[in-house]
């Protein structure tokens, strides 16, 4: 976790400065730091590279997207520890 911790932080710094910066992940907690989200699904290969999602992470919590469903859960968790 501390290595996504400073990965983050380097791409506030890098928008601060202002860069825009694109990144492809899969860790939820850069997903849940994120500007904007292209989800693309529903899965990988010949089964996936269709436009399954796109806006703000609280949408993407919102949405029925298995990304959209592990956010939400992530979120949850956070709100229950936090």
């Amino acid at each position: 976790m501390n290595d996504v911790d400073t990965l983050i932080g380097l791409f506030d710094r890098l928008v601060d400065a202002g860069s825009s910066v694109i990144v492809i992940e899969h860790n939820l907690d850069v997903i849940a730091r994120a500007d904007w989200v292209i989800d693309l699904g529903p899965g990988a290969g010949q089964a996936g590279g269709t436009v399954q999602f796109q806006g703000v992470p609280a949408d993407l919590a919102r949405s029925d997207t298995l990304t959209g469903r592990y956010l939400a859960r992530r979120n949850g968790a956070a709100v229950a520890s936090g």
